[in-house]
């Protein structure tokens, strides 16, 4: 009896406890708000007697992009992806599909470029495609959805991987003693880990290798067994810092090269020149660079990470050869560069160069300035270079007036996540596409544009350990690998579509441009080859 009634008392005392917090807390902490923010001397507005609007300025403005991207921006608008290109690249990722209601979003009144469809498309036993084998992968199916849940379940299915017959096999170097052979024309552009997070590395890795006929590139931070856990081919990406293949001065370290070189999935050298968002070398914030990723880069772990804005090794056209065949003798490898557009003529030296010479790069990779990336500067990011459309048409040009573009073949990248974008740069003159943010989003990203604090909420750019465990690499390697095959089965309709056969037969004669007074002008008439 005397228990039960000192457990009744200890009952009454807490919850009259509980019920004093509940009352007495709002107001102690408003006041403790009021005199703190009275007392500090950074912000006049939360000095002031309108205190509790700074407080709720911040709280706007910290869940801002988030806000903004899923109730006040429109479809098309929301930058630097809009939420229709999202929603596109989630549903291709999960769901396997494409497939849209009630009609486009697209703004028909505005400039820009269409693909011209024809009277009489091809059927599809008459395309040049080799479904001969099947891929086996997982997608979710809806079951019923309500104002708040979806629920939906698990399948594995089979699907078609949508490969280019060997007529239409893209040859990267075929001089060199391993060439590179693609039967894909979509790979994963340049992405590091580092700025990327061992478990976003793994699950695209192994998601591109299921699919197969396509690449990833391992961005300027060096070779990491992750990109190697999946098998599929590697572009090996150098940058001015060197990561990966210098020595402890810094220097290059060829035989490290060789070394690496000699790895079967590794299949080509890109050297980075500069990105689309950034004409400058890379940066990644200490708080990223554990001791694993110091190790691959041969830097100092929890330091920041600058590369130089060029190499050392080289500083002209000639020396830039030099190093280039050096590489190519080396590992055996195609190897190219990756470089920006400034104007028309920024690649008549490099053109030069190669015709007299008779070789040089066996790629060349153009990102637009639109390209993203984990940290930049905002005046880099916003005026240097030149959009992706504009740079392919000045590079196809280019290589074309010099007589060496069956020797020189184009990857182009910058915010081209879809067939029908994709489908219009290989018209312009691309021989290849790389994707970056789009298989970014196919492994949980949600654009919360945390990359470069190590923060991101989802596991994706971030090396943080409690994080990491967000993403889980044998869920999301599906939905890159389902991205993958969505995109090629894509760009087969669209040339069905245009009464062609493979997509790598799209020229500048399938594409139109409509202008802001409806006049529709060929690609081909408007953007004309050299003589």
């Amino acid at each position: 009896m005397l228990l039960s009634e000192l457990t009744n008392d200890i009952v009454s005392i807490l919850t009259l406890t509980l019920l004093l917090m509940m009352i007495l807390t709002p107001p102690v902490l408003i006041m403790w708000l009021y005199y703190r923010n009275r007392r500090q001397t950074q912000s006049s507005l939360l000095r002031g007697k309108y205190w509790f609007v700074g407080i709720m300025r911040y709280l706007i403005e910290s869940v801002g992009p988030e806000f903004r991207f899923y109730i006040t921006d429109d479809d098309n608008t929301g930058k630097p992806i809009s939420r229709i290109k999202f929603v596109s690249i989630v549903k291709a990722a999960k769901y396997l599909k494409t497939l849209i209601s009630y009609g486009s979003k697209r703004d028909f009144y505005a400039p820009g470029i269409y693909i011209k469809n024809t009277l009489f498309p091809k059927l599809n036993d008459e395309l040049d495609i080799d479904n001969s084998a099947t891929i086996t992968t997982k997608n979710y199916v809806i079951d019923k959805e309500t104002l708040f849940l979806r629920h939906e379940h698990v399948t594995e299915t089979k699907v078609q991987p949508w490969y280019l017959t060997e007529q239409h096999v893209i040859e990267v170097g075929p001089d060199r003693k391993n060439p590179w052979r693609l039967k894909g024309l979509v790979g994963m552009s340049a992405m590091s880990y580092g700025a990327l997070g061992p478990h976003a590395i793994t699950a695209l890795s192994k998601g591109i290798g299921m699919a197969g006929g396509s690449w990833m590139n391992t961005g300027e931070g060096g070779l990491s067994k992750y990109h190697l856990s999946g098998g599929c081919d590697i572009v090996f990406q150098i940058g001015p810092g060197l990561f990966g293949v210098r020595d402890k001065d810094g220097e290059m370290d060829w035989d490290l090269l060789k070394e690496k070189a000699s790895i079967e999935s590794v299949r080509a050298i890109e050297l980075k020149m500069g990105q689309g968002a950034k004409i400058r070398g890379g940066h990644v914030e200490g708080a990223k660079v554990t001791e694993e990723i110091a190790s691959i880069r041969g830097v100092k772990p929890g330091e920041n990470i600058d590369s130089p804005n060029r190499f050392s090794q080289f500083n002209d056209i000639p020396s830039m050869f030099d190093f280039i065949e050096k590489i190519q003798d080396v590992s055996g490898l195609p190897v190219g560069i990756k470089t920006v557009m400034g104007d028309n003529d920024t690649l008549d030296g490099i053109c030069e160069e190669f015709c007299n010479r008779n070789t040089g790069p066996d790629f060349l990779t153009i990102d637009g300035s639109e390209g993203g990336t984990g940290a930049t500067y905002k005046e880099m990011a916003d005026s240097l270079g030149l959009p992706v459309y504009t740079s392919i048409i000045i590079a196809d040009n280019a290589l074309r007036k010099y007589g060496i573009r069956d020797r020189m073949k184009l990857i182009a990248s910058g915010r081209l996540h879809l067939p029908d974008e994709q489908a219009v740069a290989l018209g312009l003159g691309a021989d290849l596409v790389a994707v970056a943010r789009g298989f970014m989003i196919t492994v949980g990203c949600i654009m919360a544009e945390k990359c470069h604090s190590n923060e991101c909420p989802v596991g994706v750019a971030t090396t943080n350990p409690e994080l990491q465990r967000l993403l889980y690499v044998d869920e999301k390697k599906y939905r890159a690998l389902n991205y993958l095959i969505t995109i090629r089965a894509g760009l087969f309709s669209l040339c069905a579509a245009c009464g062609i056969s493979s997509p790598t037969q799209f020229t500048r004669e399938h594409l139109v441009f409509k202008d802001d007074h409806h006049r529709a002008t060929n690609c081909a008439d408007l953007y004309p080859f050299p003589n």
